[in-house]
């Protein structure tokens, strides 16, 4: 076995995806992620995921941002990308066009990521860093799911966990 590099990594990829074309109707909000190494970090993974949409929202920095940049290897110009401050009228915005809305939060009622039948279109719910998602915005949510913790730590970094449950959906079976 040896690694894959230029061309031939390129061909690997592209077979894949066409053996493999992920099926969802993902889109991602972003209430208020303040870090742009976080912001930047989350469109790299939905570059690599082929997510519908992020939507920023509230204090979340958008682009152009030289750390959002930098991190996110200007996958903003790939990934399309809109802001709204007030999360609310995003969510409503987002039910309207058919979408469920799931938290990735520590939140009452919520299952673990894995435990959850994700339908067609979903919007993955990530909030602040230390604050999470608000209540408001949790009781506007049809569901939340959760990473279970085994260690001491009580969560994980927002960019990870919504990696995990991301590359969840497109990998369920």
């Amino acid at each position: 076995m040896k690694p894959l590099y230029g061309t031939d990594l390129k061909r690997f990829l592209r077979d894949y995806k066409r053996e493999h074309k992920p099926d969802a109707d993902i889109v991602a909000l972003l209430q208020s992620v303040e870090y742009p190494a976080n912001v930047g970090s989350i469109f790299r993974v939905a570059d690599a995921v082929g997510i519908s949409e992020l939507v920023l929202t509230g204090i979340t920095p958008t682009p152009p941002n030289p750390t959002i940049d930098k991190v996110g290897r200007f996958k903003s110009i790939k990934v399309p990308w809109g802001y709204e401050k007030d999360p609310l009228v995003a969510i409503g915005q987002l039910k309207a066009n058919g979408y469920r809305i799931v938290a990735v939060e520590l939140a009452e009622g919520a299952v673990p990521y894995y435990a959850y039948d994700y339908p067609e279109k979903t919007c993955l719910v990530v909030g602040h860093e230390d604050h999470g998602v608000t209540k408001a915005v949790l009781n506007e949510c049809d569901a939340a799911v959760f990473l279970p913790m085994y260690g001491k730590g009580l969560s994980l970094n927002v960019h990870v966990a919504l990696s995990i449950v991301l590359y969840h959906m497109l990998h369920k079976g």
